[in-house]
C-alpha cells in the first residue's frame, strides 16, 4: 500500500507540470499560430504611416479586430525585426489570417494599390477630382500643392502651377500618400517621355519646354484625334509665324472661372490672359496636361499652308488656307457664337 500511495503521489506530482505544459502549448499555439476567426470573411483596411512603431501597429490591429493578442504579433515582429521592414501604406487584412501570415503581408509591403487614370487633356482640377474619387487624397489638398510656389521652384518650373507637366498615364498609389509624392510621380513620368530629341527640336524651333507644353495642351484640347493633331499643330505654327491670333476656343474656356458650357460672344471678348481671341501669341501656360501624341505634334507639325480649321461634326475637322474657304466650311458645319 505505501508503494501504491507513493506511485499515485508521484503521478500527481508529475501530472501537474504536464497539465501546465499542455495548457501552455494550447495557449501559445492559439496566440502565435491560429487566426482570431478562421471562418471570417471580413476584410479590414489598416493604414500605416511611415516610421510608425510596430508595437503601436499591433495594438491597432487588435483594436480593429484583426488579431487576438497584440503582444504575440509584436513578439513575432521583434524576431523578424519588423520595425525596420514595414512599408507605409494601406493593407487589407482579415481575422481569418493567422499572425504569421499577417506579419508576412506587412513585411512584404503587400499594400492596396488604388488606381487613377490621368487622361490626355485632363486639367489639374480634373486630376484632383479623379484622385478624390479614387479615395487617394482630397481634391483641395492636391490643387493646393499643384500651385505651391516652393514646390514649383524645387521642380525648376517657372509657372503658376504644374498644369501641363503632369503626364497622362495610369498610376497606382497606396494611402497614406502626399500630394507632393503624387505630383513628383507624374513629373517623373513626364521626364521619361521627354527624350533628348524633343529638347533638340524645341531648341531649333526656339521654343522653351513650357511653350511646347502650352502649344501641345491647346492641340490636345482642340482634338484628341492623333492623326489630326499634326495638322492642328500646323495651323497654330502658321498663325504664330504670321503674327495672327491663335483664336482657340479651349484657351478662352480655360480662363473662365464659371464657364456654363456655351461659349458666347461676350466670352470671346473677355480680356483674361488665356484668351487667344484677344491676345497674340501663346497663353501664359498650358491649359491642360497633354499626352505624348500632342507633344510630338507640337514639335513636329505637318508642313501645310492651313490657317483655319472647323469641326465637321464627326469628331474630325475641315482645314482651310483662306478665310473665304474657312467661312464656307463654317457655314456648312456649324453656326458661330
Amino acid at each position: 500500500m505505501p508503494l501504491v500511495r507513493f506511485i499515485l503521489r508521484l503521478g500527481l506530482i508529475l501530472s501537474v507540470p504536464l497539465f501546465v505544459s499542455v495548457i501552455t502549448f494550447i495557449f501559445l499555439r492559439r496566440a502565435f499560430l491560429l487566426p482570431l476567426d478562421p471562418q471570417s470573411t471580413m476584410k479590414i483596411t489598416v493604414e500605416i504611416a511611415a516610421g510608425r512603431n510596430f508595437a503601436d501597429i499591433c495594438r491597432e490591429l487588435k483594436n480593429k479586430g484583426v488579431i487576438k493578442y497584440a503582444w504575440a504579433l509584436d513578439a513575432l515582429g521583434r524576431f523578424r525585426k519588423a520595425d525596420t521592414k514595414i512599408s507605409a501604406g494601406e493593407y487589407e487584412l482579415s481575422p481569418a489570417m493567422d499572425p504569421r501570415s499577417i506579419l508576412h503581408k506587412l513585411i512584404s509591403g503587400d499594400v492596396i494599390k488604388r488606381q487613377i487614370t490621368v487622361k490626355e487633356g485632363f486639367t489639374i482640377k480634373d486630376i484632383a477630382r479623379a484622385l478624390e474619387t479614387a479615395g487617394i487624397i482630397k481634391a483641395e489638398d492636391f490643387e493646393r500643392e499643384a500651385s505651391d510656389p516652393r514646390l514649383l521652384s524645387k521642380a525648376g518650373i517657372s509657372a503658376a502651377s504644374f498644369e501641363g507637366y503632369l503626364f497622362p498615364e495610369t498610376y497606382f498609389f497606396s494611402r497614406p500618400v502626399s500630394a507632393q509624392t503624387i505630383i513628383w510621380t507624374m513629373l517623373e513620368e513626364g521626364e521619361r517621355n521627354w527624350p533628348r530629341e524633343f529638347t533638340e527640336k524645341a531648341e531649333k524651333m526656339r521654343l522653351s519646354r513650357h511653350e511646347v507644353l502650352t502649344l501641345a495642351s491647346i492641340i490636345e484640347k482642340e482634338s484628341g484625334n492623333v492623326d489630326e493633331q499634326p495638322l492642328i499643330s500646323s495651323v497654330f505654327h502658321n498663325r504664330l509665324s504670321q503674327v495672327m491670333k491663335l483664336q482657340s476656343d479651349p484657351t478662352v474656356i480655360y480662363g473662365l472661372p464659371n464657364f456654363k458650357g456655351n461659349l458666347t460672344k461676350e466670352d470671346l471678348q473677355n480680356p483674361h490672359p488665356y484668351n487667344t481671341y484677344v491676345n497674340f501669341g501663346l497663353p501664359p501656360g498650358p491649359i491642360a496636361n497633354p499626352g505624348l501624341s500632342a507633344i510630338k505634334a507640337a514639335l513636329f507639325p505637318k508642313q501645310t499652308t492651313f490657317l483655319f480649321f472647323v469641326a465637321d461634326g464627326s469628331g474630325k475637322h475641315v482645314f482651310s488656307t483662306t478665310l473665304a474657304e474657312h467661312n464656307e466650311a463654317v457655314a456648312r458645319f456649324q453656326k458661330g457664337p
